[in-house]
């Protein structure tokens, strides 16, 4: 009871990347470049996504919420990161570690199923065309999101506390550059096969499931893609798929391989600059995967920033 007690008060010690002095500078400029690009890019694609009227369909809608997310998720870590790689101070308070650790599990729960959710809206766009605006309505569309978060919260809600109240003997380093569930559950002076049982359920159903599900629908979407007859249906097909599954393959390439990691201290640290590919570079290029690869967002963009003399010109 002491240990629980203990493991409820005072700060958490972010060791981050304080074995490695030297890349601490160098890490700060380049995490805040990043970060602020990061910012940029995703709340342009809000921004067009709403204020243009040709997206107004359940893609952008779905990409709107993934924009989003990728705000929130790496708004949740990368400030404190910045601020610790800053200064001598690695302290987090233990509300501040509870929150990220919060924000870090819902935020990835939600993104699992919402990358699910958009695989199925183009299984529907290119295996059930003319049905399409039938099935993807407004009202389902929320629906689906709906669950996305509701999902994800629950997932956040079911493992955070427990996580938290592990007994910790006293020990307050935490050897990441943020509060993560793994890391807070190798800490714990006490058994921990029954919540790593937990987690792994869990990780089935929010993690492993919406894959599955992701590899299924974009097997039909390849079968009915090459029934296309003309050649500039099946490219057209192809990329409107193509900007997703580049997303997918950097989400989940990246948790896969990281949490496939034996715990010694050299794939620790891997570990660390492979959750912050996970927490920058991805919400960093997600923009740019839709936006190079996506002739209608940048038609939207060049209206957006053009306004009616780009229109005076088609």
């Amino acid at each position: 009871m002491g240990g629980t007690n203990e493991s409820t008060k005072g700060n958490f010690i972010l060791l981050g990347f304080s074995d490695h002095p030297h890349l601490e500078r160098i890490l700060f400029v380049v995490i805040l470049i990043a970060y602020l690009l990061t910012l940029v890019g995703n709340t342009t694609i809000i921004l067009v996504s709403r204020l243009d009227p040709h997206l107004h369909t359940p893609m952008y809608f779905f990409l709107t919420h993934l924009s989003f997310l990728d705000l929130s998720f790496t708004t949740s870590s990368i400030p404190q990161l910045l601020y610790n790689l800053n200064g001598h101070d690695k302290a987090i308070s233990y509300t501040g570690c509870a929150i990220q650790l919060f924000l870090f599990l819902g935020l990835g729960g939600v993104e699992c199923l919402l990358l699910a959710v958009m695989a199925y809206d183009r299984f529907v766009a290119v295996c059930k065309p003319l049905h399409y605006l039938v099935i993807m309505n407004p009202h389902f569309c929320m629906g689906l999101v709906s669950v996305a978060w509701g999902c994800g919260v629950v997932n956040s809600l079911a493992m955070s506390p427990v996580t938290l109240h592990l007994p910790r003997c006293g020990h307050r380093s935490v050897d990441h550059f943020l509060c993560e569930m793994p890391v807070l559950i190798r800490m714990a002076c006490v058994s921990t096969a029954a919540i790593e049982g937990a987690v792994f359920v869990l990780a089935v159903g929010i993690v492993l499931s919406p894959l599955v599900f992701i590899l299924v629908s974009y097997s039909y979407i390849v079968r009915a893609v090459l029934h296309i007859q003309s050649s500039s249906g099946r490219h057209k097909a192809f990329n409107t798929c193509g900007s997703h599954l580049t997303v997918v393959s950097l989400f989940y390439g990246n948790i896969i391989y990281m949490y496939m990691q034996p715990g010694n201290s050299s794939s620790q640290d891997q570990g660390k600059f492979l959750t912050l590919f996970y927490n920058i570079v991805t919400p960093l290029l997600n923009p740019l995967i839709y936006t190079l690869r996506n002739k209608e967002v940048k038609g939207a963009l060049r209206r957006m920033l053009l306004g009616n003399r780009e229109v005076g010109k088609d």
